[in-house]
């Protein structure tokens, strides 16, 4: 028997964004306008927090480098 140990629910906005670069917050702001939403920051040790956010599908993604540049490209896969 498997049971799943993620949290069905999403973490708060406020808590995803701490510790963005001011320039990530804005990029991120703009973003959300547009119907993007931040889903999830990942936090490499000793570098700037890499924010990644979905379209409206969901199938688009991109994350937000610490200078506030837009990467769709960025090295890593998302695990469905």
């Amino acid at each position: 028997m498997s049971r799943e140990r993620r949290s069905p629910e999403p973490p708060d906005t406020a808590t995803l964004r701490a510790g963005l670069t001011p320039a990530q917050a804005s990029a991120i702001a703009t973003l959300e306008v547009f119907g993007w939403k931040l889903r999830f920051v990942r936090r490499p040790l000793f570098r700037d927090p890499v924010p990644v956010l979905f379209d409206k599908s969901g199938n688009r993604w991109i994350v937000v480098d610490g200078d506030g540049a837009l990467e769709e490209n960025p090295g890593f896969e998302i695990r469905e």
